[in-house]
């Protein structure tokens, strides 16, 4: 910070110069000194944001990759100063930033809720939550439903939970915690052991199945359904010189068979 105080503000003449010298010229040593002399401003706005619990330190280096955006696209003849024009990019980058981080699961998605989502505290007027009437003029304020002010107060107004429950946590309260009940069962012997289990009769079941077929009606479910590589009807229909209609009703009216002698569990999609 007190680098930062160091470096003397530019002059409107100045920065117009150094604008023109990055636009025309692309002068590399011209944009640094515009970044530079704009970093106290990226750190001010930075501090705006520290409600968030994020570090001031992130923050402040998001907002100076707004800034070198801002810095690229400056265009210095249109007579605005650099730092009204940076301020939209620093912004965009710390919400983004915010978005990103703030939750683990992203809280706002659409406009609207990006907008109640950095506006809607600095509307509250007292702590707790908003009474209908303060739900109703937030709504008009921001020009968003009432519906999302209310959705977007809840988001705000819980937390993230800890897989394994807090450290400190009593025995009743780790029974809350989502490792308390989102059990993983895949690898269990038991289970492995039932799966495997199920499929070999499922396969066994569907061998017998076919051997009821014709060897015509075999050979074109095989390479339609159960192939790595599956045949085209016009493929088949070349091969036993009918044509693919024919080859489809054959096709359909195995399966049919097929479902039947698996009790109607067969599912072709």
């Amino acid at each position: 910070m007190q680098s930062l105080k160091a470096i003397p503000l530019l002059t409107v003449e100045e920065e117009r110069a150094l604008g023109a010298l990055l636009q025309n010229e692309q002068d590399m040593d011209a944009a640094s000194t515009l970044v530079m002399s704009h970093l106290r401003f990226v750190v001010h706005i930075a501090h705006s944001y520290r409600g968030y619990g994020l570090p001031q330190s992130d923050l402040i280096q998001e907002g100076n990759i707004g800034l070198m955006k801002a810095v690229r696209r400056f265009d210095p003849t249109v007579g605005v100063r650099l730092v009204s024009f940076a301020v939209h990019w620093i912004r965009a980058e710390i919400h983004e930033y915010i978005l990103r981080n703030w939750r683990i699961v992203k809280v706002a998605t659409t406009k609207s809720q990006r907008k109640l989502f950095f506006n809607l505290r600095g509307k509250k007027k007292r702590l707790g939550w908003l009474s209908h009437e303060e739900v109703k003029k937030v709504a008009s304020d921001l020009g968003v439903s009432t519906k999302d002010v209310m959705e977007m107060e809840t988001r705000l107004g819980t937390s993230d939970a800890a897989f394994d429950g807090a450290v400190d946590a009593d025995d009743d309260a780790d029974h809350f915690a989502p490792s308390g009940y989102l059990e993983d069962s895949r690898f269990e012997p038991a289970s492995l052991v039932e799966d495997h289990e199920w499929t070999e009769h499922g396969h066994h079941q569907l061998a017998n199945a076919l051997d009821e077929l014709d060897a015509r009606s075999q050979d074109i479910v095989r390479q339609r359904w159960l192939g790595e590589e599956k045949s085209t009807l016009q493929n088949l229909a070349q091969h036993y010189n009918v044509s693919a209609e024919r080859i489809r009703q054959i096709e359909q009216n195995a399966l049919n068979k097929l479902r039947k002698s698996l009790g109607g569990r067969m599912s072709v999609h």
